[in-house]
């Protein structure tokens, strides 16, 4: 008889499938892995023999596959916009599913962000001067400060920079405004187009908060910046593979503990959790600073022993944990402190 599905810590954000992350995850008792925008070629879609290809390492090394988070920008860049060429993005997107699918992957975790994460400031601010990220959205708005500003490149990925930050590389989007309307007209068009695919190949879909939560950024709409806003993502089309992929530290961004309790106990209930990146921050739009579990907005016990008593079965990722002195630019130590962080929680919680 197969065990029964359980709330489990996974390891995640990283590219690669490396030996030293999969055995970063395995001597951490985490039993599977998942692969942020992984290193598969493909110029606009991925196909069934790379993923497989990809995924050998991993299943030789003994570690389950969690999910996929994000493909490639320029994949599904003229979806996001409503640019000319969507249609065959949106045709090499269901390709990409249906591949995923083929190739074992449960879950592909998305963003409808055009111009990624963004962050004001990267610094020794943190707790013994740790290295945090910052946002301030006054200086966003002031646009002669726009070299100030720092975006999430993973296709400009500098191995010596946390989280894949570039300062001042914005992605070049090709226009120059679009209205919340809009993207989500957008959002409805790439969400009704794939779900079938995702249906047939036994694929979750699953979406992640705008991060940061801003109505707009130098004039491109923003959608998934509330609880409520979710709560309609979710609901576009009524499928069990449409979920959230809900990072805690961007609700947290949106209205701090309220926000994020009431997103946990709106969305676990009904089961429209894939999995949750467990992350929090100091403050909250406008002004906030990403810090260590236990010292930010919510209160990380509190969020999962709600999850245990709704039945939440699925992973829980770290996520852009503070860089500690010494550590590599992924940041093997800071993630090995919220990884122990967060099985305790779950021992505490569930008992075993």
């Amino acid at each position: 008889m197969m065990p029964s599905p359980k709330m489990r810590v996974a390891v995640g954000q990283h590219p690669g499938n490396d030996k030293e992350y999969l055995d970063f995850a395995l001597q951490l008792g985490c039993e599977g892995a998942s692969f942020q925008t992984p290193d598969i070629k493909g110029d606009v879609k991925w196909d069934a023999a790379d993923v497989k290809a990809y995924l050998a390492p991993v299943h030789a090394a003994g570690v389950k596959v969690e999910s996929f988070e994000n493909v490639p920008n320029h994949f599904y860049d003229k979806l996001m916009l409503g640019l000319p060429g969507r249609d065959a993005q949106l045709e090499n997107m269901k390709s990409t599913i249906r591949a995923l699918g083929e190739a074992g992957v449960p879950i592909l975790g998305m963003h409808w962000m055009p111009q990624i994460v963004w962050r004001t400031d990267l610094n020794h601010s943190g707790r013994g001067n740790s290295y945090v990220s910052i946002y301030d959205h006054s200086i966003v708005e002031d646009r002669s400060r726009d070299s100030e500003i720092w975006v999430a490149r993973r296709d400009l990925r500098d191995p010596n920079i946390k989280d894949t930050f570039t300062r001042g590389n914005f992605v070049p989007l090709g226009v120059d405004s679009l209205s919340v309307e809009q993207m989500w007209e957008n959002f409805e068009y790439f969400v009704k187009g794939v779900i079938s695919a995702c249906e047939e190949a036994g694929v979750i879909l699953c979406f992640h908060p705008d991060d940061p939560p801003a109505q707009e950024l130098h004039g491109i709409g923003r959608i998934l910046t509330s609880v409520d806003n979710l709560d309609r993502a979710v609901h576009i089309v009524d499928s069990p593979n449409l979920k959230l992929e809900l990072c805690l530290g961007t609700v947290s961004e949106m209205g701090g503990e309220k926000t994020v309790m009431d997103a946990v106990n709106r969305f676990a209930p009904i089961d429209k959790i894939a999995y949750i990146h467990l992350r929090d921050v100091q403050g909250t739009f406008p002004v906030f600073a990403e810090c260590f579990l236990g010292e930010g907005n919510y209160k990380p016990y509190e969020v999962v022993k709600a999850l245990h008593k709704h039945g939440f079965t699925g992973a829980i990722l770290d996520d852009h944990t503070p860089g500690l002195t010494g550590d590599d630019p992924y940041g093997y130590r800071g993630r090995a402190h919220a990884i122990g962080y967060i099985q305790a929680l779950i021992e505490v919680v569930t008992n075993n």
